[in-house]
This record gives C-alpha cells, sequence and structure tokens, in this order.
C-alpha cells in the first residue's frame, strides 16, 4: 500500500506529504480551495503563528527550514503593556538564544504548498472539497468520487468530515468545547519611513483581567494586533456594537493603541470575529485512516502551539513509520495511543495560559514566580525547566510537560515566601524531582 491521499493542504498536509515522499511513497494531495497562491490574500490573514522548536525540528526534517527562516522574525519575550502605558519585558528564557518566530500563515502555506508541488511524487489536486466518505468511496463536491483504497491521512481542519466517518466506524462522537471568547484582529501599520511603529523583538501583551490584546509582528513592518474578550457581558464583543462604543472602549483600556491603529474605528466593525474552541477526540484512525492536526486537536491560541503539535504530529508520525518497517496500521494505532494524552495536555494548558495572559502576567505574584523559577532553572537545569521553555523550546512529550510542571508549581509555592537560598532550594528540588 504505497499509494496515500492526503486531505487537506493548509500547513500539516503539504509538509506530510513532502515527508512521505522523500521516503518514496506516491501521495494525492487534496484541497477545497482554489490555488491560493494565485489571488492577493487568498489564503486567509488568520491568528499570527507562532513558530518554535517542535514546528522547526519537523521543517528541518522535511529539509525546509531554509526556506521558511527568511520569512521569521525572531520575539525574544513578552513586552507588556499596562493601562499607563509603563512597559515590562519579561524573556521567554533566562538562556538568551531561546525564542519564538513570528511566521504569516499565508506566506508559510505557500512555501509548503510549492515545495510540495516540486516534488515529482506528489499530485495536488484543487477544489476538491471533501463532502463525506464511506469504505468504499471518497466523495468529493460536484460529484467528484474517488475510490477508498489505500492510505488516507486527514489534515482538514476543524470541520473535518474524515473525523466524522472515523466517529461514525468506531461508534464514537468527538467534543467541540467552545470558549465563551472570539477574537478579532486590527493592524497597526508601519510609519512613513516603513519601519516598525513599536518593538519587533517582542511579542505585545496589553492584559486587562478578562479580555487582552496580544500584537506580532511582521515582515512588511506592521504589526498583526488580536483582541481576545468574552462573546457576552459588559465588555464583550456583543457590548461593542457601534463606533463610538468601540472608540470608548479603545481609549479607556488601549488609550496607547489607538492612535497607530489603521483605519480605526472602521477596521473594528469592517474585519470579522471569529470564534475560539477546543476538539476533543477519542480516536483518530479507523483501519487505515488517520486525522492528524486540527482535525484530530484544535486547540485555543495561547500557547502558540497549534502549528507546532500539527508540525510535531507530522515529525512523530514519521519517526513510527520507520521504526515499524512502514506497516501503517501499526504506526496510526501507536500514534493514536501515545499521541491522545499529549493532545489532551496541550489543550489544557493553552486554556491555562489565556488566563495567565490576560491577567496574570501584570500581577507582582507572577512576576515573583517567574524570578523563582528562573532561578531554579538556571542552577538546577537538568531537574527544574519551566514549563514555557519544556512547551516551546524542547520535544518533551506534552503529557510529560504538564505533569511535571504541576510538580513544579508546587515548589515554587514552597519558596515563594522565603529568600532564595541555594541549599534549601536543592532539597526541596530533590525531594519532589
Amino acid at each position: 500500500m504505497n499509494k496515500i491521499k492526503i486531505i487537506g493542504s493548509g500547513l500539516a498536509g503539504p509538509l506530510l506529504a513532502i515527508l512521505l515522499a522523500q521516503k518514496g511513497f506516491k501521495i494525492d494531495l487534496f484541497e477545497k480551495r482554489d490555488d491560493f497562491r494565485k489571488s492577493k490574500n487568498s489564503a486567509g490573514r488568520s491568528i499570527n503563528l507562532a513558530l518554535s522548536h517542535r514546528g522547526i525540528k519537523a521543517l528541518k526534517k522535511a529539509k525546509l527550514f531554509d526556506m521558511v527562516e527568511s520569512h521569521l522574525i525572531p520575539m525574544k519575550g513578552r513586552l507588556i503593556h499596562d493601562l499607563n502605558g509603563q512597559l515590562n519585558f519579561q524573556p521567554y528564557s533566562i538562556n538568551s538564544k531561546d525564542c519564538i518566530f513570528s511566521v504569516s500563515r499565508s506566506e508559510l502555506n505557500k512555501i509548503l504548498v510549492t515545495s510540495a508541488e516540486k516534488v515529482k511524487n506528489i499530485k495536488i489536486n484543487f477544489n476538491h472539497t471533501l463532502e463525506s466518505m464511506n469504505d468504499n468511496f471518497l466523495y468529493f463536491k460536484d460529484n467528484k468520487t474517488i475510490e477508498n483504497e489505500g492510505i488516507i491521512i486527514a489534515a482538514d481542519g476543524v470541520n473535518s468530515k474524515v473525523r466524522n466517518y472515523i466517529d461514525q466506524k468506531n461508534d464514537i462522537s468527538s467534543k467541540l468545547e467552545p470558549l465563551n471568547h472570539s477574537y478579532k484582529e486590527l493592524t497597526i501599520k508601519s510609519n512613513k519611513n516603513n519601519q516598525y511603529l513599536i518593538d519587533s523583538k517582542s511579542l505585545h501583551i496589553w492584559p486587562r483581567g478578562q479580555f487582552m490584546i496580544i500584537a506580532l509582528p511582521n515582515t512588511d513592518k506592521s504589526f498583526t494586533c488580536t483582541l481576545f474578550m468574552p462573546n457576552n457581558g459588559e465588555n464583550s464583543f456583543e457590548s461593542l456594537n457601534t463606533n463610538e462604543k468601540v472608540t470608548f472602549f479603545f481609549n479607556e483600556y488601549f488609550p496607547d493603541l489607538v492612535p497607530i491603529l489603521d483605519n480605526f474605528p472602521n477596521s473594528f466593525s469592517n474585519n470579522p470575529t471569529s470564534k475560539l474552541g477546543t476538539i476533543y477526540s477519542k480516536k483518530w484512525n479507523y483501519k487505515s485512516t488517520l486525522i492528524i492536526g486540527d482535525a484530530a486537536h484544535a486547540i485555543v491560541p495561547f500557547f502558540g502551539q497549534g502549528m507546532n503539535a500539527s508540525f510535531e504530529d507530522c515529525d512523530i508520525l514519521l519517526d513510527y513509520l520507520n521504526s515499524n518497517n512502514n506497516d501503517f496500521l501499526k504506526t496510526f494505532s501507536k500514534f493514536n495511543n501515545d499521541r491522545i494524552a499529549d493532545a489532551n495536555a496541550i489543550a489544557r494548558m493553552a486554556l491555562e495560559n489565556y488566563v495567565e495572559m490576560r491577567d496574570s502576567v501584570s500581577k507582582n505574584i507572577f512576576i515573583k514566580k517567574k524570578k523563582i523559577e528562573n532561578l531554579l532553572y538556571k542552577h538546577f537545569p537538568k531537574k527544574f525547566i519551566p514549563r514555557y521553555n519544556m512547551v516551546s523550546f524542547s520535544s518533551i512529550p506534552y503529557n510529560e510537560v504538564f505533569n511535571k510542571s504541576k510538580i513544579q508549581d508546587k515548589i515554587v509555592d514552597i519558596l515563594i515566601n522565603e529568600e532564595f537560598e541555594y541549599e534549601a532550594a536543592k532539597k526541596i528540588i530533590n525531594k519532589y524531582l
């Protein structure tokens, strides 16, 4: 069974196609869109992506990182903007080389699809919208029917049709757990000299308790800003229903942003409001069919791991395939059994990080805990690694990260009210870790 069909050419789909093609497999890649590279902004401008270690590792395995690198903007930490316009820089790591990278989703998508197109044993089929499938056929829009034979791997996103098929065959039901918060994007333009208006080496956060704005740099010297807030209530998307209310709200909570936002407040009403949620799926495979990426485990974006987790899926899948002598059925079963716990762990951590970003980062207790974390990491780097470092700068399985970070939280809580003392800290570290 060396013929493989991959459904979806967003990010994970073409990356996996390239990795499998490099092993000699023939790939049919199906994409619902027309060739989005031919029209401006057609790939969509959604939340800026943050590329970190797990995603980079997968891109390097596919020999694509060199092509992507020129489109990356390094971000060394968070720059917190308080209500008074005061700034507080919080580095991501005590290691100066550690950073995450802002990257355009559309540019990255174009690179991946173009790279896949150049591989002789990959065929890309645009305008193929999968509507349903059964054991015998794949049914695409406009009466396009293809025999269901060989291997099928679906990276067809949150609304995956293949996930529905797998659920049906396994007699289970996946769950979409909506977050009662949504997001809307705005833009900080470049200045008259086409330079950044704010620091380009940081991920900017305006934390305001129940809501926040983040901003990530773009290569055209602009920033993409994303407002995350509740759907309903006093300060919510529901309440901001006129330009006057929007202007008042921003002047009250984000006064430093108002003068530099592009086409504000009209951009607020013109740009779409998009929902957030998490996909929990109990089973990702059925016989020779598998789902990966958002189709299997879509998460909220607050840890910047959606894309990285999807790319890591591809990386791990290839490792398992190699260790199982290209036996796809064994590989799919092992991948399903091992990876679901990781997916659930990063989903939970992403939700926890939302509270941290919109609220905790501005509080003294958070800053104090970070200081202790960094001291422990500095003195005991083999035993104590902060959660953010484990998630963003390592390949430690997400579930292991989650469990270890809970123990580490207890250690920090023990030390929080005392002056840091090496021997005392060592005793506690050895006791719990």
